[in-house]
């Protein structure tokens, strides 16, 4: 990568852009009899419409003739099934078809567009296990969290419908008689979305199900290591659009890498881009949109803490500690990877900890009973190594994990460090791995200050039962998070808050509250039904 050094800031931005966005599991294309989707048993793939060899593009008629890449399910590190991502030939006839969509999209009323929302949550609700399945064997997450994330589309469906019939502005008094003042919202038009792998359905839902009742037309590029999945919910939307004999590009996607999320980036018909992504990327994807004055929506990284007070429930901090640390083998954006202990009750937590750590149920993620499943790529694996490796030179000592598990997969320890110090360079990093780095704090005030001093301010959260402490902890000097908690983890947000953090986490909010304002643009209107013009602010023009 030095040689980049000379390269303009496009080339650049192309070459990071293709480290990070294209596939990481670029490996020899499979022989069809290898192929996971031909054993019996995992045939329940062909109930999703999954063959051997899959089109990575939907615009109304599946096609693809791009690179051809595998997937492979990172529990065994076996070839699952192909895809045929886009060309940028093919990108370019998608948004065509996309913008023209919209023209039909735009006219149908909001409570009809909430119906047709309602009917892909349905027919979600109907593939919900096959499809939680499907991300449980590419994504690597235990079968009960890739059900609960199809859920979480299914519930922002329901939302969705709701919104249909709620979205407006208000009616503002005018100071000029025979005067009206109104605000008007209506959609952006094309919302591209750039998903990642780490909720590969979820995030899609949040963006697809609001942006779609606000009235706009969705451009798909799901992450390159997960396009089965992509594929998959595609296919289910796209039933649904066909069956009210709607333009299937309403919903279009493109599989791809670097090539496609960099021309959605520069592209001045993509009104929005919502991009759920690492920091360094996100900021090179912001970087690109800002150039053209486009809007964007990012979801990028956390370095998240949970802080633990002397008065705080030890029966809640453990559990909740173990979910968010443990949970998705640490490779959710909410994931804890600070645990700030008050130093009357440190030695208590790490001690159960480390023995609830013991109990964790490592296995196949599609298995019910597995609590704890791999990580997505070999890559990842090695992250971790490394960043054991800097925490000792760092002065930290592991308690517990620590190591590569000697079985087929990608499959690490979770581990527990302790010793750091708060400003050690790798606890101020984010590292998307099941490390937890405990510190030992004092005083609140201490507390505080190390949770906002990472660059990040995505989730926090506090166990304490002091009421005092709560609301200063909520109040402008506590967190400066997007998500701030009491006495429950940093992951397991709701739908119906909106989710999003501050500072290098990206600034963006998707899913409830009035996230939908982001997907839609706002018009001040004043109209003037007298037979006189006075002027604002009795200004005399005469």
């Amino acid at each position: 990568m030095h040689r980049c050094l000379t390269l303009t800031f496009a080339q650049h931005s192309k070459l990071i852009l293709r480290s990070k966005l294209a596939s990481v599991r670029c490996q020899p294309t499979a022989a069809m009899s290898s192929l996971l989707i031909n054993q019996p048993k995992y045939s329940w793939l062909k109930e999703l419409g999954l063959s051997e060899d899959n089109p990575g593009v939907y615009n109304g008629s599946w096609g693809g003739s791009g690179e051809v890449i595998t997937s492979y399910c990172p529990a065994n590190n076996e070839p699952i099934a192909r895809v045929t991502q886009a060309t940028l030939a093919e990108y370019e006839e998608t948004v065509q078809k996309t913008r023209e969509a919209w023209k039909t999209w735009a006219d149908i009323p909001a409570p009809k567009r909430g119906e047709i929302v309602r009917q892909i949550g349905d027919a979600l609700r109907k593939k919900i296990k096959v499809l939680g399945s499907l991300v449980s064997l590419e994504m690597g997450k235990i079968y009960v969290e890739g059900v609960g994330e199809v859920q979480e589309y299914v519930d922002v469906c329901d939302y969705a419908v709701g919104l249909s019939r709620m979205i407006g502005g208000p009616v503002l008094p005018s100071e000029r008689p025979g005067h009206a003042l109104i605000e008007q919202w209506n959609p952006v038009g094309l919302v591209g979305i750039i998903t990642a792998f780490n909720f590969p359905v979820a995030v899609y839902g949040w963006n697809n199900a609001i942006a779609l009742t606000c009235g706009n037309v969705c451009l798909w590029k799901g992450a390159p290591t997960t396009p089965l999945t992509s594929v998959a919910v595609t296919k289910i939307v796209a039933e649904v659009l066909e069956q009210n004999n709607l333009p299937g590009a309403i919903c279009s996607m493109t599989c791809g890498g670097a090539d496609i999320g960099t021309a959605m980036a520069k592209d001045e018909r993509v009104d929005l881009l919502s991009f759920t992504g690492s920091t360094h990327v996100g900021k090179l994807v912001a970087m690109m949109v800002q150039e053209r004055f486009g809007r964007k929506l990012l979801e990028l990284g956390g370095n998240n803490a949970i802080i633990v007070f002397e008065d705080a429930d030890l029966n809640l901090v453990v559990p909740s500690a173990v979910f968010a640390s443990v949970g998705t083998a640490g490779q959710r954006c909410t994931t804890t990877r600070r645990l700030m202990l008050h130093e009357t009750v440190h030695d208590t937590v790490v001690e159960r900890l480390v023995k609830a750590y013991k109990q964790v149920r490592i296995g196949d993620p599609w298995d019910p009973s597995t609590l704890y499943g791999p990580l997505h790529t070999k890559q990842a694996v090695d992250q971790y190594l490394a960043a054991i490796e800097q925490a000792k030179q760092q002065g930290g000592t592991v308690v517990c994990g620590g190591k590569v598990m000697d079985r087929p997969g990608n499959y690490v320890e979770p581990t527990i460090i302790t010793g750091l110090g708060h400003d050690a360079p790798i606890v101020q990093t984010e590292t998307f791995v099941p490390i937890l780095y405990v510190l030992k704090f004092k005083t609140e005030e201490e507390a505080f200050a190390w949770n906002n001093e990472v660059k990040q301010g995505l989730s926090s959260s506090i166990f304490t039962k002091d009421m005092g402490r709560v609301f200063r902890w909520l109040g402008p000097k506590g967190s400066d998070c997007g998500i701030v908690n009491v006495n429950i983890p940093t992951s397991g947000a709701e739908i119906g808050g909106a989710f999003g953090g501050e500072k290098h986490t990206g600034g963006g909010r998707e899913s409830g509250s009035d996230s939908w304002k982001q997907y839609m643009r706002r018009s001040t209107c004043t109209i003037n039904y007298s037979k006189d013009l006075p002027l604002a602010q009795g200004i005399k023009f005469e």
